[in-house]
């Protein structure tokens, strides 16, 4: 289906699951699956931007993922510094804005540093904003806002509260989609996604084309969205 033909959303949220299972299934080390997935970030931005998706959320590394193995989360943080710093600079070449969702505080203090200079250098961009879900968990984002709004206000409007969001003053996600073939949100944007078109398939993240991104958003496209009426 042509751009111009398409119903396109303004804010999709990726779960970007698989990435182990599709390294075991190709009698790779596992990690490598970690490695491969973050390649494919940039193809997907790339195409909302030709599309014209003016927001994308990707959920990189969830507050349960600090209970996996000391190897594994060191493998992570380690493509944090080296790769996603190379992605920002191109990212910020294309006009595209950088926002960090998530408690960055139970990172690292070199990785706060960098998570802090990346939305400095990006927050005058323009043609896009990219968010990067980092130690982020939907029940945390919660206890986070609710304990800020409180601070500030005796009875929390909803209209108050989601100013302490980490997406304050972006369009909830019109779209979320999960690769790897598990069929729930696992706790992602709990709040943001009340009304959000959810589109799940067995696909594991190192193998989601630019292609099937489109085939995500063409579903999209036919579905009529009715927000409770």
């Amino acid at each position: 289906m042509e751009k111009n033909q398409l119903s396109l959303p303004k804010h999709v949220a990726i779960i970007m699951d698989g990435n182990r299972r599709w390294a075991k299934a190709k009698g790779l080390f596992e990690f490598e699956g970690h490695k491969k997935g973050e390649e494919r970030i940039e193809p997907i931005v790339d195409k909302a931007l030709e599309l014209g998706i003016p927001y994308l959320t990707f959920w990189a590394f969830s507050t349960e993922n600090w209970k996996r193995s000391k190897t594994e989360v060191s493998f992570l943080l380690k493509l944090y510094r080296e790769n996603l710093d190379k992605k920002i600079d191109r990212f910020h070449k294309k006009n595209v804005k950088i926002h960090i969702l998530g408690n960055i505080s139970l990172f690292p203090k070199d990785i706060q540093k960098k998570t802090q200079e990346w939305m400095a250098k990006t927050k005058d961009n323009t043609r896009m904003t990219v968010n990067l879900a980092l130690s982020y968990g939907g029940r945390d984002e919660i206890v986070r806002a609710i304990n800020h709004a409180m601070q500030q206000y005796d009875n929390v409007t909803m209209e108050q509260f989601q100013k302490f969001l980490d997406t304050a003053g972006q369009p909830d996600p019109d779209l979320l989609i999960r690769t790897g073939g598990e069929m729930r949100l696992s706790g992602f944007l709990l709040w943001q996604l009340e009304y959000t078109e959810l589109y799940f398939t067995k696909t594991y993240w190192p193998d989601f084309t630019p292609e099937r991104f489109v085939e995500a958003i063409t579903d999209y496209s036919t579905r009529k969205r009715r927000f409770g009426t």
